[in-house]
């Protein structure tokens, strides 16, 4: 089977495609700027406002110790968010678009999603 040679200038024009990488930007976009602000907050913080991070809060616990360990906590949960935004989100709006592609071209696609993972079948011409 021949390899299919692809227009990427007309893809990248394409409307779906437009959308979902204003989607993808923009919701990146905001995550990393939370996150940065969040990740910065440590040494600014720690900088600035000594005594805080010494406030004893369980034991010999205290809040340094605490806000070190919330940014590994935030982090694996931005990673999980993100994850489920990619599988939902993302990748239907990549299914959508490949699904137009090939539809321009006149094959039929199917386009179906089993658990988080989309699979596109590719047939030789409309029914």
């Amino acid at each position: 089977m021949a390899a299919k040679n692809y227009n990427w200038c007309e893809i990248a024009q394409h409307p779906k495609y437009l959308q979902l990488k204003s989607k993808k930007r923009r919701f990146l976009f905001g995550w990393w700027i939370a996150s940065s602000i969040y990740y910065f907050l440590l040494p600014v913080l720690s900088g600035y406002v000594p005594e805080l991070f010494r406030t004893k809060l369980i034991g010999a616990i205290n809040f340094g110790y605490l806000f070190i360990l919330s940014q590994f906590v935030v982090a694996f949960f931005v990673a999980i968010y993100y994850t489920r935004v990619a599988n939902n989100e993302f990748d239907r709006l990549t299914a959508e678009l490949i699904q137009e592609i090939h539809s321009e071209e006149g094959k039929h696609v199917e386009t179906s999603f089993v658990g988080n993972d989309a699979y596109v079948a590719y047939g030789h011409g409309r029914a």
